[in-house]
């Protein structure tokens, strides 16, 4: 296959699929496909929920149509797979949309296709999970009838700054001639230019190591907050005098939630430990930072019941529900592990999140999201996810919000430091 006979379908119109699906749809014909045929409605109205791209933006891609019909998907040769690769109750890599995109085009597969998979896995995954669904349910050889590539989606949702144009892609190939494909294919749209891998299982260890160390720094500073925090010291004051060495990472402590540096670990320890390996760094960062949320809940507990130990009907409110700061993505929002910790302790929690726009319900009745917060309501605040809007919002409404002996924990340091009476 040369370049120009490229026939390109996309697969999954999430926050990765779909700015990838409009640039390509700027400069070739694309097909952009996903089974929810609401946000196919959406996108063919020219509305994005995730808000990703503007209205505007997805116009702009004059060649890019949306379907949710396999049957016009199947006019393509060659599939881009963007689809979420989750984990489980258990940790463990939950891999089942990826397997149902493979079975789905392996029944649309024809001789010459070139199948390019986006979502985040282990190293060896491709090869060993999506390649015998696609020779299984087609009836084709791999390498031989249909060809494989593994390039590895680095978006960051809500970053208008590091868009999909601006971070350098990696490419990889089942074959060389494959890859050279593959890498001049999405050398069209990368402006920030193409890093072709020596193979796909190199690319798969590329993109789940970026955010593991990512998440084990994190890890490390959160650990270093709670030190410091027991001798008094503000962790961002360290911080901020730290960073004054060239070669002192610009960490901060928080929640550490989403789609990718709370997940991808998980999926480098689980083939880890299938190859009888215990990732000891991997998981005791980790364990540090799935456990933030309970000691903020811990910490605010105490710093309450220092000052009223009659809990009855004590109300925290909550400013942020996202997984991070001006995006609208909910997945592996940590915040929801403050809201059901201290309900636990026994708590009523309010949750306000003007970027929510989902219907979303908690499985108690002492926790609920609300419009809007009112005056003098609560025995505490946290301030969870760095909006703009809070920040537009300013601390003197912000406090507003609670009793006149409130506490108020800025999780974020968005305020300073005699502004507030918790920090991390």
């Amino acid at each position: 296959m040369n370049l120009e006979d490229i026939k390109l379908g996309i697969i999954g119109l999430g926050y990765v699929g779909l700015p990838l699906a409009a640039a390509f749809g700027n400069i070739r014909d694309v097909i952009g496909f996903d089974i929810d045929e609401s946000r196919i409605k959406d996108l063919n109205a020219f509305h994005d929920k995730t808000s990703e791209l503007s209205a505007a933006e997805i116009k702009k891609s004059k060649y890019l149509t949306f379907t949710s019909d396999l049957e016009v998907l199947s006019k393509c040769n060659c599939y881009i797979v963007t689809v979420p690769t989750p984990i489980d109750s258990q940790n463990r890599p939950d891999i089942s949309s990826l397997i149902n995109a493979s079975k789905m085009i392996s029944s649309i597969l024809d001789k010459g296709d070139v199948v390019i998979y986006e979502s985040t896995v282990y190293p060896g995954l491709t090869e060993e999970k999506c390649v015998p669904e696609l020779s299984l349910g087609s009836k084709l050889i791999f390498n031989q009838d249909f060809y494989v590539g593994y390039s590895p989606e680095r978006i960051n949702p809500g970053d208008k700054k590091h868009t999909l144009q601006d971070i350098v892609k990696i490419t990889s190939g089942s074959n060389p001639a494959t890859a050279d494909l593959i890498d001049e294919l999405y050398s069209q749209i990368i402006k920030a230019g193409t890093f072709k891998a020596s193979s796909i299982k190199v690319a798969e260890a590329a993109k789940v190591i970026e955010n593991t160390q990512r998440d084990v720094n994190i890890a490390l500073i959160n650990e270093l907050a709670k030190i410091f925090n027991l001798m008094n010291l503000d962790t961002h004051e360290v911080l901020m005098a730290a960073e004054t060495k060239w070669n002192f990472l610009p960490f901060k402590p928080g929640l550490v939630g989403g789609h990718c540096i709370g997940v991808d670990p998980y999926y480098l320890t689980f083939k880890a430990q299938e190859l009888k390996y215990n990732p000891e760094i991997i998981l005791a960062g980790r364990r540090i930072n799935d456990g933030m949320a309970e000691y903020v809940s811990y910490k605010l507990d105490a710093a309450i019941k220092k000052d009223n130990p009659i809990l009855k009907n004590s109300k925290v409110l909550i400013l942020g529900l996202t997984f991070k700061e001006n995006c609208p993505d909910l997945r592996n929002s940590k915040v929801f592990d403050i809201v059901s910790s201290l309900v636990k302790i026994g708590y009523i929690v309010d949750v306000y999140d003007p970027l929510v726009r989902e219907s979303i319900s908690f499985p108690d009745d002492r926790s609920s999201i609300i419009l809007d917060p009112k005056k003098s309501e609560y025995n505490a605040i946290i301030l969870a996810v760095a909006h703009n809007i809070f920040i537009e919002m300013g601390i003197n409404k912000i406090r507003s919000f609670g009793k006149d002996n409130h506490i108020f924990y800025d999780l974020k340091s968005l305020f300073d430091i005699e502004n507030s009476d918790l920090r991390l």
